[in-house]
């Protein structure tokens, strides 16, 4: 098997799983929201944790853990009114989908690189932009500090969902609200984390025990704070690294399915990201074919939807040639080899098509 879907998830760091495993010993159960002697144990791996995740971030915030980035995002938005929000056109459900919920929507539309114009107008009465830093489908990286910076112009806060970003690029340093997820830069699943910049006042969406500054209550998992932490750890010590990896394996994907038409911009994007197109493909066909491989249509916002993409329409896409899309995710621990023979074989099974 091999993987490519790295958009989705990543591997678990084997430097995050043995972080975890001390949790998950027989003497590791403690609450860290406990007073005695074990709970205060506990309480010390989470708020090491808490200051490793911290390193992705700007100074003059906090960290907020939570249990997704889904959840960053909903507090985010919803831990404030803002009356009317504004979204760029390709951001990830989490975030339109709980502008659209609470409050007067706008959408900041992209051009066929799948970029937002650091000069697009904003509308009147915004109290938030919410642009991501790397786009999830196409890996398109956003003019984000321009965009923070227009917002405030406008007397609005920005947030900024950094979920395939963090670990990989440098955050947002203009931003006021960072939303990130673990799994997606080899951590655990099941936690996430919203930074806020010092001034910025939330309300809580989770009431309860008032843990977490009294922004998420509930009792935190210890284990994956650690293998978030120690995740973080490692992704910034090999961030050039990795980089560079990437970049490599982007050059030889490239090179191996030259005749696919690239979706998004080729320069300003996450090379870890390849988002490709072949019109009349019949993706579910190919996957079929090529099971062996574990890659994604291009086509569909959300598994099984048989939706057109809204990020590839929002470049100009037809649906055809949406459904004709495929996403290749790649990263730390895909191999030149086995991403070729990858390659290979989707290029083969396309051309058994006649496309």
């Amino acid at each position: 098997m091999t993987y490519l879907d790295y958009q989705a998830t990543t591997p678990l760091a084997a430097e995050a799983r043995q972080a975890m495993l001390r949790w998950l010993a027989e003497d590791g159960f403690a609450n860290p929201h406990s007073a005695h002697a074990m709970g205060r144990a506990a309480k010390a791996a989470v708020e090491v944790a808490r200051e490793q995740v911290a390193a992705l971030f700007p100074p003059g915030g906090k960290v907020i853990f939570t249990g997704s980035a889904t959840e960053a995002i909903n507090l985010a938005i919803q831990g404030r009114a803002y009356g009317a929000i504004a979204v760029s056109a390709i951001e990830h459900a989490a975030v339109r989908d709980t502008a659209r919920a609470v409050g007067s929507y706008h959408e900041l539309p992209v051009g066929p690189d799948g970029l937002v114009d650091p000069q697009v107008a904003l509308p009147d009465g915004l109290g938030l932009v919410a642009v991501m830093q790397v786009n999830n489908e196409i890996g398109t990286i956003q003019p984000v500090a321009h965009l923070a910076e227009r917002a405030h112009q406008v007397g609005a806060l920005f947030l900024c969902d950094a979920v395939q970003g963090a670990g990989k690029l440098a955050a947002p340093a203009s931003a006021d609200l960072i939303a990130v997820s673990a799994h997606k830069l080899y951590g655990p699943k099941g936690i996430g984390a919203l930074w806020i910049r010092d001034g910025v006042e939330l309300s809580p969406l989770i009431h309860g025990g008032g843990q977490e500054s009294g922004l998420r209550s509930g009792t935190l998992s210890p284990a994956l704070c650690a293998g978030f932490g120690a995740a973080v750890q490692v992704a910034l010590a090999r961030q050039e690294e990795d980089a560079a990896h990437v970049s490599g394996l982007w050059d030889a994907a490239r090179d191996e399915l030259a005749r696919w038409t690239l979706n998004g911009s080729e320069t300003e994007r996450w090379k870890g990201n390849l988002n490709l197109r072949l019109n009349g493909l019949d993706v579910a066909r190919l996957m079929s074919e090529c099971r062996r491989v574990m890659f994604s249509a291009g086509s569909a916002c959300a598994s099984g939807s048989g939706r057109p993409s809204h990020v590839l329409r929002a470049l100009g896409l037809s649906d055809n040639e949406a459904r004709s899309s495929i996403r290749l995710g790649f990263g730390r621990y895909t191999t030149r080899e086995e991403l070729i023979e990858a390659c290979r074989a989707i290029d083969a099974a396309a051309k058994t098509q006649g496309v």
